[in-house]
């Protein structure tokens, strides 16, 4: 049978092209691989060397404002620490942040882009805790303390049925 190795990209819908590329590029980080600003297209990517784009912003959303049409984007971040900069970045921006959690296999950090598209910003724990899960977390505990309860997870969760 064929196999995938992994998901290439996703892409979005805008309708407000520049905004969106402004807030994904200086406020989450991305990097514009390429774009074709007559055709309302932006490329972008984490690492445009390894990887040309992850992530694409089309201007031209139809849908209207109760319409959903995206369940999440997530992306990962390397460090606890950088979950706290964000955190911190996304205030700034006035970005309300809807929860900080821990599935015990990674911790998230859920808000809403500025045309209410979900994001997640996850931080891997490596810990196979069965899933759904989702307790809340401050990152004001140390990263030792919030490692150790994603741990005791592991020993206590039971098995999704």
């Amino acid at each position: 049978m064929p196999q995938t190795t992994g998901l290439g990209h996703v892409g979005i819908y805008a309708d407000d092209f520049m905004k969106q590329r402004d807030f994904y590029n200086r406020v989450i980080g991305l990097k514009i691989a390429d774009e074709n600003m007559e055709r309302g297209i932006c490329f972008m990517s984490s690492d445009p060397v390894s990887e040309h784009h992850e992530f694409v912003i089309m201007k031209g959303r139809e849908a209207n404002e109760e319409t959903k049409t995206i369940q999440q984007i997530s992306f990962k971040v390397p460090t606890i620490q950088d979950m706290r900069e964000y955190k911190e970045a996304l205030e700034t921006e006035n970005i309300t942040i809807e929860r900080i959690v821990s599935h015990g296999n990674a911790f998230g950090m859920y808000f809403f882009d500025p045309e209410g598209n979900r994001v997640e910003l996850y931080y891997r724990t490596g810990f196979p805790v069965p899933q759904p899960h989702g307790d809340l977390i401050d990152l004001g505990r140390s990263d030792e303390e919030l490692i150790a309860d994603a741990r005791h997870l592991l020993m206590t969760k039971e098995p999704v049925k």
